[in-house]
């Protein structure tokens, strides 16, 4: 979603690599699979996070298991509040890397995620749920372990959300985005074809 330097591109840079990539890997049939101690973190931990934002906030949510897909997206977010607002869980690393306040926790990439899910689950509200764990032992490794057990912290202290509201005109930009896209992914996919053609 990163607008290009130049006002005659609709993509950034960074946009048209990362479709070139999905282009390749659709001419070539794979799957390029991407992972991070991070990433294992934040799926191994995810049932502890969104128990803690049920202690703190004397709620009880359950993680989301439908997958919603429009014209232009597709995607499965992690808490769904029905007619309310969806949630997105973040485990993370450590205290290190923890958002302690909303202004560190905003993220645009988030954020865009978070607009394509109030698209998808047509509701007016997003959070990012910052949720401080404890690491599994087996992803700590040799790091400093105070930065990863932190059951002694005070649980409202462990959970930063940062609130998102939902804007039309962001998702007229997203829907943009995506048809143009699409666009560049077809001429890509025609330009391998045409550069290997016997």
């Amino acid at each position: 979603m990163t607008e290009p330097k130049s006002k005659t591109e609709k993509l950034s840079v960074g946009a048209k690599t990362y479709i070139e990539d999905l282009a390749k890997e659709f001419v070539y049939n794979y799957q390029k699979v991407v992972t991070s101690k991070e990433m294992e973190k934040g799926t191994l931990v995810e049932p502890h996070a969104i128990q803690l934002i049920n202690d703190v906030f004397f709620t009880s949510y359950e993680k989301n298991a439908e997958r919603r897909e429009n014209e232009w997206l597709t995607g499965e977010c992690d808490i769904f509040v029905p007619t309310t607002k969806i949630i997105d869980v973040k485990s993370p690393w450590s205290l290190a890397t923890f958002p302690a306040t909303i202004f560190a926790g905003q993220n645009k990439d988030y954020e865009w995620q978070g607009r394509g899910y109030m698209m998808l689950w047509d509701v007016d509200l997003f959070e990012i749920n910052y949720c401080m764990v404890n690491t599994p032992d087996e992803l700590i490794r040799f790091e400093d372990p105070n930065v990863h057990y932190v059951d002694h912290i005070e649980p409202s202290l462990r959970v930063t959300r940062v609130p998102y509201e939902r804007d039309s005109e962001l998702e007229e930009k997203i829907k943009e985005k995506v048809e143009a896209a699409r666009e560049y992914f077809n001429e890509v996919v025609d330009l391998i074809a045409m550069e290997h053609a016997a």
